[in-house]
């Protein structure tokens, strides 16, 4: 069994072609064909079943995959590791954000990480604090950037407090509320909001402070991602309450000061098990102490 077969096997699994998946690895079809059928006379199973119009695992297939992305990472990180012991920083490096992290310039730290590590491979996800901190914890992502209710911490990883931030209100131009210097939430809880989806970490901190106050809200608009919040606001559809510190970057409303709203704290969170080099340079070049209780 070798490696080029198990990148070929997470190649058809991931494109259901074999065709595109001979692109992706930049062979002739022929060749990966073979060394995938002999792969599968070692094994003594068929990996996929193949008809004229698709390509699918066979339960062989499913169980073999997981195990393959895991030798593929573990030879991945056995070189890189390599590398480093002789001072040079290679493998990859993914890296998680939510749209509103408002303490880090990823973009920036990104640039400044490629001038420094050029042969590091990067890549970047964009997703909700949830779904991040699981990828963390199956190790698909090296570093991510996260904001969760003040009530809450990232369990089972490294995590390092960035900044806490309170959520302030975001209305239309031409809402009633638009001329006022602040609002309190039993003022905000009769309009109609425009949120995330109900269960996120984003949503989370805006029911937790109206729960809280002994209020409820109306959320007519959920939305998963916070980039399209703002311009079902700017439409007068509803209003929002989003991070201060992230409020800057939007245009056509207005933002307005909660005397009782909830704050949010931004982390960045790594493994706590596994940290590649890249990792470990990535977290240096933001200048994140690395200590050694920083799981939880």
């Amino acid at each position: 069994m070798e490696l080029q077969q198990m990148r070929y096997v997470v190649a058809v699994a991931e494109t259901n072609s074999f065709t595109r998946a001979a692109e992706r690895c930049l062979v002739v079809q022929s060749a990966l064909s073979h060394q995938i059928a002999r792969l599968e006379r070692e094994l003594g199973a068929r990996l996929f079943e193949r008809t004229s119009r698709r390509v699918r695992l066979t339960p062989a297939g499913e169980a073999f995959l997981p195990a393959a992305r895991q030798c593929l990472d573990a030879a991945e990180r056995a070189a890189a590791e390599a590398a480093a012991a002789v001072g040079e920083v290679r493998g990859r490096l993914a890296v998680g954000l939510i749209p509103t992290v408002a303490a880090v310039d990823v973009p920036a730290a990104l640039r400044d990480f490629r001038q420094q590590y050029p042969h590091v491979r990067i890549s970047l996800r964009v997703g909700a604090s949830e779904e991040l901190l699981a990828q963390v914890k199956q190790g698909s992502i090296d570093v991510a950037f996260l904001g969760l209710p003040i009530t809450a911490r990232p369990q089972g990883v490294a995590a390092h407090e960035l900044a806490r931030d309170r959520l302030v209100a975001v209305v239309a131009p031409d809402h009633p509320l638009a001329d006022e210097p602040a609002v309190d939430l039993r003022r905000l809880s009769s309009e109609t909001f425009v949120d995330l989806p109900a269960g996120t970490a984003g949503r989370a901190q805006s029911d937790q402070a109206f729960a809280a106050a002994g209020l409820s809200r109306d959320v007519a608009f959920e939305v998963t991602s916070a980039d399209f919040i703002d311009r079902l606001v700017g439409q007068n559809l509803g209003v929002a309450m989003l991070p201060a510190a992230y409020t800057p970057r939007l245009t056509g409303v207005v933002t307005i000061e909660v005397t009782d709203a909830a704050t949010r704290i931004e982390y960045a969170i790594w493994s706590g098990y596994s940290r590649t080099p890249a990792a470990t340079a990535f977290l240096g070049i933001l200048d994140i102490p690395i200590r050694p209780d920083a799981r939880d």
